[in-house]
């Protein structure tokens, strides 16, 4: 993957959690305030925990840091796997997200 294809492909992800975050906000009570910077979308849910997704440019990895722990996930040609377990992004996402909310959310690309 080149630097271009993988800014292309990450810069969608975090275009797609930005949207989910505010389908969430408008369709449930969850209250979760998502900022961006550059590379980097962080969630504040309403009990003030966090999760960052980031853009690791160098190794062309997007990053998920929960309360969970720390995940790294490379582009496999049509999903986000992560490196260690081959689960999806997204799954992820919403896994840690509806954990750290305390109600079910879904995220999707």
């Amino acid at each position: 993957m080149t630097d271009p294809e993988f800014m292309n492909q990450a810069e969608a992800v975090l275009r797609a959690v930005e949207r989910c975050c505010d389908r969430i906000n408008d369709n449930t009570d969850a209250d979760i305030d998502n900022q961006r910077v550059g590379g980097m979308v962080t969630l504040t849910f309403a009990n003030r925990s966090q999760i960052i997704v980031n853009l690791q440019k160098p190794l062309h990895e997007i990053w998920l840091a929960a309360r969970a722990g720390g995940f790294h996930y490379k582009f496999d040609g049509t999903h986000w796997r992560d490196t260690k377990t081959g689960q999806e992004f997204f799954a992820d996402l919403t896994a840690n997200a509806s954990a750290q909310a305390g109600e079910a959310l879904g995220f999707t690309a």
